[in-house]
This record gives structure tokens, sequence and C-alpha cells, in this order.
């Protein structure tokens, strides 16, 4: 082999190590900066843009889904764990707009204290399941009546402060997209629903 072909490999690969580093280096100082855009994009943007009205007819449609992909989850121990981790950040959640809402204080708390018990049966998690997002809906209708200020904020433990608009939208797509990781009886491994 000439000299010439086997330097080619090793540039690209020396290239494609230190552009790999360099994303990893900025994602390491930079993930606040990366954070703060995806929460403005993803949630704050969308969410301003919709009434509660809106917010809330999508959070109902959504929970229909939700309910669906429930209903079709085999049981097993990790269908069951999922449901309990989609059930904790919905009620988590709930806190999050109750303080919205002016009902209760702020408190920063974990989502995981709002777990359903580790022996849950999975029609226990679908029904309780189904609770909650009804709670979640109520929440929202309420905030149609008695809209806080646009500017108010209420934090979220890793993404930091969300309106309540925000919020809603937080759930909205936490509950959807955590429910595509539920199987079926009939489904292989790696198949979203």
């Amino acid at each position: 082999m000439s000299r010439k072909k086997a330097i080619v490999p090793t540039v690209v690969t020396v290239a494609t190590v230190g552009v790999a580093a360099g994303a990893a280096y900025l994602a390491r100082v930079r993930k606040n900066d990366v954070k703060d855009f995806m929460v403005s994009r993803v949630l704050e943007a969308p969410a301003g843009r919709s009434s509660y009205t809106e917010l809330g007819q999508s959070l109902e449609r959504s929970g229909t889904f939700l309910a669906g992909r429930a209903a079709r989850a085999a049981d097993t121990p990790a269908n069951r764990e999922l449901l309990g981790h989609i059930i904790s950040i919905e009620r988590w959640g709930q806190q999050r707009l109750k303080a919205a809402l002016g009902q209760q204080d702020f408190q920063r708390d974990e989502a995981r204290q709002y777990r359903p018990p580790q022996d849950a049966s999975l029609r226990e998690l679908r029904e309780l399941l189904s609770q909650v997002r009804a709670g979640t809906v109520e929440l929202v209708r309420q905030l149609h009546v008695t809209p806080p200020d646009d500017s108010l904020t209420v934090e979220h433990n890793g993404l930091g402060p969300l309106t309540a608009k925000a919020w809603v939208r937080y759930l909205t797509q936490h509950g959807d997209l955590e429910s595509r990781r539920l199987r079926s009886n009939r489904e292989p491994e790696g198949l979203g629903n």
C-alpha cells in the first residue's frame, strides 16, 4: 500500500473523532444553552401560540391514545414500571399547574414521590392513568377560566422555569412519547405502537 493511501483513512478517522469530541465538548459546556433553545422551540413557542382550550383538547386527544396503548399493553414488569413513571410525572406536573393557578404554593419535589405503589396491578395502573389524565384536563379547564399571567413560570427540576401553557404541552408530549414504549403481547421488541 502506498503512503498516500494509508494517510487518507487516518486523516478521516482523526477528523471524525475530532468532530465527535467537539460535539461532546459543546454539549457538555453549552448544555444549558441547548436546553434553553429546546424548551423555547419545543414547549414554550408552540404552547404560547395556543389557547388553554386548544391545549386541553390536545391533552384529551393524547389521553385517548395513551389509554389505548395502555389497554393493549402486555402485563409485564417493564410495562407496569413505564405506566407508573407516566402517572408519577403527570401527578407531579399537576402540582406545578396547581401552583400556577394559585391553589397551592410551589414546592420543589421529585416526581418519584407521586409514583403509584410498586405492587399495583396493570388493571389498577390503567384505571389510575385515566383518572390522573382526567384530573390534568380539569386543571387545564380551570386555567382557561382563570388564566395566570403569561409571564408566570413554575420551575421544572430539569428544564427550568416553564409557563403554565408549556407545562400542559410538556405533560401532553411526555405521556404520548413514553406510552409509545409500551409493548403488547403480539409485538416484537423494538417496534412502536
